[in-house]
């Protein structure tokens, strides 16, 4: 287990962070990927609330560094095998997400 890596602090003081390979605010789990914010299904309100928002974690806004930041520290951490119970759901839950998605495209 890699030690969580800071990826910003919010206004109201509770930290952002990549732990596990998962994007965490306060130490719960948010999400485990970024969206770009112009991919996103609410982008005009994203845009309008939080106009230096690049993408999305969750229901988390965040700049083109921290973004960068946090996608490093997600893949970094992918790098590390998780044998782990979570590690192991982790890893079929994306494959599974990754077989409907391509039986939907057909």
């Amino acid at each position: 287990m890699a030690d969580p890596v800071l990826v910003k602090v919010t206004l109201d003081g509770r930290k952002v962070e990549v732990v596990d390979g998962w994007v965490c605010l306060a130490g719960v789990r948010e999400a485990d990927h970024l969206v770009p914010v112009l991919e996103h299904p609410n982008r005009q309100a994203i845009a309008r609330n939080v106009p230096d928002a690049t993408h999305v974690a969750g229901r988390l806004p965040l700049n083109h560094a921290e973004a960068a930041i946090a996608q490093g520290a997600m893949a970094a951490s992918q790098r590390e095998f998780d044998a782990s119970p979570a590690g192991i759901t982790q890893r079929i839950r994306v494959a599974v997400w990754a077989k409907s998605a391509a039986e939907g495209a057909e």
